[in-house]
């Protein structure tokens, strides 16, 4: 069900797509690739309003505007998250108690993957940006090689966890990250205007 070079291709496949919609580009073939790609583009949208909120030349109402999509996103990000980590966890064999708990679980694993696709993506346009200088080009072809080697990492840790899984070798628990920022019954800030308090 988990296969994390799958994942990757999947991730560099719907970064192309997205960015340019004339590149082809395959439909899920099972609900679990829909949901990693659900993921992938909650991070793809969050990447994009988190530079639009950087813009030096946006007017407070648009930062505003921004700041708001961005709350939702990440709020959906992390759902997203825990779904895959509901989904493998249903798919996974009873895991004993006696096997050692993994602090990170696969779901957050394949969303630091996700990210990892995304900074992979715009560092090599970066290394071929036609403004830009020969140098700018070979640091980001650096910053490029680290990056395609903390992502081969990263796939070699989440591939060896789901195999120790199958087997019963290592276990996960689904964390919930129980964001309040969004929760207008746990935000202060939220809260305190709904009641007239200061």
């Amino acid at each position: 069900m988990l296969n994390a070079s799958h994942v990757t291709k999947l991730h560099d496949q719907a970064n192309a797509h997205w960015h340019d919609h004339r590149l082809p580009f395959d439909k899920p073939t099972s609900s679990f690739e829909k949901l990693i790609l659900e993921q992938h583009r909650a991070n793809f949208d969050l990447w994009h309003s988190e530079d639009a909120a950087r813009d030096p030349m946006s007017g407070d109402q648009a930062i505003a505007a921004c700041k708001r999509t961005i709350d939702k996103l990440n709020q959906r990000r992390n759902d997203l998250a825990e779904r895959l980590d509901l989904a493998l966890l249903e798919a996974a064999p009873h895991q004993p108690d006696t096997a050692p708990l993994h602090s990170e679980t696969p779901g957050l694993m394949v969303d630091r993957l996700s990210i990892l696709a995304l900074k992979i993506f715009h560092t090599e346009e970066e290394t071929r940006r036609r403004d830009a200088s020969p140098e700018h080009h070979q640091r980001n072809r650096e910053r490029l090689d680290l990056l395609l080697d903390q992502r081969s990492d990263l796939a070699s840790c989440l591939a060896a966890l789901w195999a120790e899984v199958l087997a019963g070798q290592r276990r996960f628990k689904l964390y919930r990250q129980l964001k309040m920022y969004n929760d207008p019954a746990l935000n202060p800030v939220l809260y305190g205007k709904l009641t007239g308090s200061g």
